[in-house]
């Protein structure tokens, strides 16, 4: 569907097919105009993993790595994700990897992109997105990666430190799910040393916690 910018009502609704399975997103993510973010991406990351997957992850947004392969999650962050996905017991074709804005957000410094962190606004349009993926991916555990992904499916005033590790029925908004909210992998990765090692079991055994409720 290609429309032009709508600044004055911004999101992705426009291009969203409605009561669409998960291979129709990902082939009309592309046009989508719903915020700014689509112009300096080099495209849209949409998602990977089959639609009847026990668990669908939630992240952020795409990093450089990710914008320039068009898959989530395969930068230094996602490979410590799916190292730990897989050291906790998960199978890698069980799961279902997405993220709560579908661009790349950055600023240039010299020839480098650095992540910028969406806004609410991004957050926001990008929605109906997640929404029609959370509706076709029935899956048995929805796992937020870091507080953008909880604030995107559970609203304001989530405390990842705080609710981290247990999985509990939560409203969404598509209804109520089993969640567990976690730390994004990139958290981990800026840790050193002993508090790396820690960082990085605490990620492994909130995931095992998952891979026992849908064993």
């Amino acid at each position: 569907m290609d429309q032009p910018d709508r600044p004055d009502r911004p999101g992705a609704a426009d291009w969203v097919p409605p009561r669409a399975g998960i291979d129709d997103l990902r082939a009309a993510a592309p046009a989508c105009r719903g915020c700014e973010l689509w112009r300096p991406a080099t495209q849209v990351v949409f998602s990977s993993g089959p639609p009847d997957a026990s668990v669908l992850m939630v992240g952020e947004q795409p990093g450089d790595a990710e914008d320039t392969g068009g898959e989530p999650f395969v930068g230094p962050a996602g490979r410590l994700l799916r190292r730990a996905i897989s050291e906790a017991g998960l199978a890698q074709e069980d799961v279902y990897l997405t993220n709560a804005v579908k661009h790349f957000r950055f600023t240039e410094r010299g020839k480098r992109r650095i992540h910028q962190k969406p806004d609410l606004a991004h957050l926001v349009a990008c929605r109906p997105w997640l929404e029609a993926e959370l509706l076709d991916v029935p899956a048995e555990v929805v796992v937020l990666l870091g507080a953008t992904a909880a604030r995107a499916v559970l609203g304001p005033g989530v405390k990842v430190t705080q609710e981290r590790g247990s999985i509990a029925a939560r409203q969404t908004p598509v209804g109520e799910r089993p969640v567990l909210v976690t730390v994004h992998p990139s958290a981990v990765l800026r840790t050193r040393g002993d508090e790396h090692q820690v960082a990085y079991a605490a990620l492994v055994g909130d995931l095992r916690t998952v891979a026992a409720a849908v064993a």
